[in-house]
């Protein structure tokens, strides 16, 4: 037994001693690893360049912006009367109920003695105006003065003190991609600041491109109620007048569309200095360029505005420009559409000169323009009409009227049909006089949709016809 235990005992021990020999000796020594699960990211880089995340001290900060401007935006509040349905005891009493509606926008304080400017469709047939500072104060407004071809208004209210008052900024200088701040009274919740950025400049929202707006686009949120409200770069000046939203809901979806600074500036400027807006034109017709118009008229040119005619005695006719010019650049402002081109203009008054920038032939020439107020109107039904002329009112004997310069294509064959071509003289729309094209356009602007357009025009011999079209 003894020896059982000894031989058990010199086996263990020389177990012991050969595995210290073989790891002191013969065994290598491996370093220990540690394995860590790299995580794939979700997204990937567009470009090479290193991604560098703004630090807090490195992001816009809107808090003066908003702090400055919050006090110049005032709450506008419209009483309009409108018209409820007939009833039997209505018509048998020969009268017609009318109930009371309230409207809400905004406006924005333009001077310390209270003029506010807002959109034209926020007071557009009201009763009674009223303002409301954001100090809770509310006054009664009076209309200085409106435009509903840029939609914009002008108010006045008196206060008991000088009032905060935004500074305009220039509106052409805004860049796409720059931050902004809307500032209004969206659903009646006042004093409520949005941000977004510029996303687009001259946009039209007219998908015929007859219209000459030339808004700029924001992705700042505006809702009903922002009408007339700021639109506030980050120095916290006065850009633009927020205006529209384009919805399918009615409600802000994505983007809203603001009259640039310098549009609404110049309105309101000749709304209180000369009571109505003065507005300069070239003198030329034409259209914006693509490739299908390109196409079309036989150039190269994909950009810019090619001119069709040129109005006589314009100052674009005097300057030189004529049928087949592309328009490239106005004061030195890039024009690609149309919009470029009328939003510029509508900054502009008769007799301002322009410096014209056009391609003729494929060679750049620049030259002056002297804009001049609109003689020419397009009447509906009937096509272009001008003013009248010292020697014109003379040669038929008459003391108003406009002529008709150009007949619609399409109801041309009517009017030679009845004796009434180009030169006739129209008297009178919808039972008013027309003195000028302005009375013409104001009387069109007017009307309501289901009133018949009812013109009075002196024919070749000399007798007054009277036309109705419903």
């Amino acid at each position: 037994m003894k020896k059982i235990l000894s031989l058990v005992l010199i086996s263990a021990l020389g177990g012991i001693f050969t595995l210290g020999t073989y790891k002191l000796f013969i065994e290598k020594e491996h370093p220990i690893v540690v394995s860590t699960q790299e995580t794939t990211p979700s997204f990937f880089p567009t470009n090479n360049a290193a991604n560098t995340l703004y630090k807090a001290y490195e992001t816009p900060d809107f808090t003066l912006a908003a702090k400055n401007s919050i006090n110049t935006v005032v709450h506008v509040k419209n009483l309009t009367l409108s018209t409820g349905q007939l009833t039997f005891e209505d018509l048998f009493l020969g009268r017609r109920k009318q109930r009371a509606q309230v409207g809400t926008g905004s406006g924005v304080i333009i001077s310390p003695d209270g003029y506010i400017i807002t959109n034209n469709h926020v007071i557009d047939k009201s009763q009674e105006l009223s303002v409301t500072l954001n100090d809770n104060k509310t006054f009664t407004a009076k209309i200085i003065g409106a435009d509903p071809k840029t939609d914009i208004a002008l108010l006045k209210i008196e206060a008991d003190k000088d009032l905060p008052f935004a500074t305009f900024g220039d509106s052409d200088q805004a860049k796409i991609g720059e931050w902004v701040l809307a500032v209004g009274n969206p659903f009646n919740l006042t004093s409520t600041v949005t941000a977004g950025i510029i996303s687009a400049k001259s946009r039209n929202l007219d998908p015929t491109g007859k219209n000459t707006h030339s808004f700029i686009q924001t992705d700042a949120a505006v809702n009903p109620g922002n009408s007339g409200g700021a639109l506030i770069n980050t120095n916290g000046e006065l850009i633009g007048i927020n205006t529209a939203i384009s919805s399918q809901t009615g409600s802000y979806i994505g983007y809203s569309f603001a009259v640039p600074s310098n549009i609404a500036r110049k309105v309101v400027e000749d709304i209180m200095e000369y009571g109505n807006v003065q507005n300069g034109i070239l003198g030329i017709t034409g259209g914006t360029l693509n490739s299908n118009t390109a196409e079309q008229i036989g150039v190269e040119d994909t950009q810019g505005f090619y001119v069709d005619s040129v109005v006589e005695d314009s100052g674009a006719k005097k300057a030189g420009l004529r049928k087949g010019d592309i328009i490239k650049e106005i004061d030195n402002v890039k024009i690609t559409k149309f919009s470029d081109l009328s939003g510029h203009l509508n900054t502009k008054r008769p007799n301002d000169i322009v410096n014209v920038t056009l391609s003729r032939d494929g060679v750049l020439k620049t030259v002056p323009v002297k804009l001049i107020r609109n003689e020419t109107f397009v009447l509906p039904l009937v096509g272009q009409v001008k003013n009248l002329k010292p020697q014109d009112l003379k040669k038929y004997k008459i003391e108003y009227g406009i002529k008709i310069s150009k007949l619609d294509d399409e109801y041309a064959d009517y009017w030679r049909n009845n004796n009434v071509k180009e030169g006739t003289i129209i008297t009178a729309i919808n039972d008013k006089k027309v003195k000028s094209v302005d009375d013409a356009q104001n009387i069109i602007r007017n009307q309501s949709r289901s009133e018949p357009l009812r013109i009075e025009l002196i024919n070749a011999e000399g007798e007054k016809e009277r036309y109705n079209f419903r």
